[in-house]
């Protein structure tokens, strides 16, 4: 843990491949966990205990199973997945976002959050979101307005959804939407976990004038529970030079706009 007493960049990047074994292969004991990750039983041993704790997993006798259900990783472990891709990808995206008086919507997520970081040198913007970390990071940052959508708390990806962030989005105008994402998909669409927060997120997608996507590679081919909106309802996808040709070819042949960054090499 650091200061903050969330896990390290290193430790939630294991916890992450913890899970990703898990759900790939099933029941796994502690000895293979230990041997996969490198690192030793006893390390794994309490990963495990804090996964389980948060109900991301389910400990057996020398083991541990994926937890019944569809679970997202909370986003204190998400924040050290892939983050100098996302870095490249925000970048790029601050970019494409006009010069002057501009309303953007943001969506919570690590990607998005770095978004935000890559405008703030930016104070003539108004930042619409449901995500109070982004929210309460833009005002931080003395972005010209700052708008939060009310609604219900997910504790998960802190961020208000429901049908009080959907009515705030339906009445406002946005100019530039920027959206994460769990999985895209040309069949697919953009996906996430649960399904209030799609309708929620597609409440702000149906508002803007402009939808850009931000998913770095490792989101790209995956589709996940819940649809917030069709590929086609994108205009630009900004993502990573690894992603999968296929599904590049037929995510261009819907009608995106595919921008795409250069690849981290030799980094998470």
């Amino acid at each position: 843990m650091n200061a903050s007493g969330m896990p390290s960049h290193k430790r939630s990047d294991r916890m992450v491949e913890l899970l990703a074994l898990l759900n790939e292969q099933g029941h796994l004991s502690l000895s293979y966990l230990a041997e996969a990750l490198d690192a030793s039983a006893a390390t794994i041993r309490r990963d495990v205990a804090v996964l389980a704790a948060q109900g991301l997993l389910e400990r057996t006798h020398g083991g541990a199973r994926p937890a019944k259900g569809n679970r997202e990783l909370p986003v204190r472990l998400r924040d050290g997945r892939h983050q100098e891709a996302k870095r490249r990808i925000a970048r790029h995206v601050a970019s494409l976002i006009p010069q002057g008086k501009h309303a953007i919507a943001l969506t919570g997520g690590t990607t998005t959050a770095e978004v935000l970081r890559a405008l703030r040198s930016r104070g003539d913007l108004t930042i619409i979101t449901n995500s109070l970390s982004i929210g309460l990071e833009a005002a931080e940052q003395g972005q010209g307005r700052v708008l939060i959508a009310g609604g219900v708390l997910r504790p998960s990806s802190l961020e208000l959804v429901g049908s009080l962030a959907e009515s705030t989005f339906n009445h406002v105008n946005i100019g530039t939407a920027v959206v994460g994402a769990d999985g895209l998909t040309a069949d697919g669409g953009l996906t996430t976990h649960d399904e209030i927060e799609a309708r929620t997120n597609a409440a702000m997608i149906t508002r803007a004038r402009r939808v850009i996507a931000v998913c770095d590679s490792s989101k790209i081919g995956n589709a996940t529970l819940a649809k917030m909106a069709d590929v086609a309802d994108v205009d630009i996808l900004v993502t990573d030079s690894d992603l999968d040709p296929a599904q590049l070819s037929a995510i261009r042949a819907a009608g995106v706009d595919v921008q795409i960054v250069e690849a981290p090499r030799g980094l998470p």
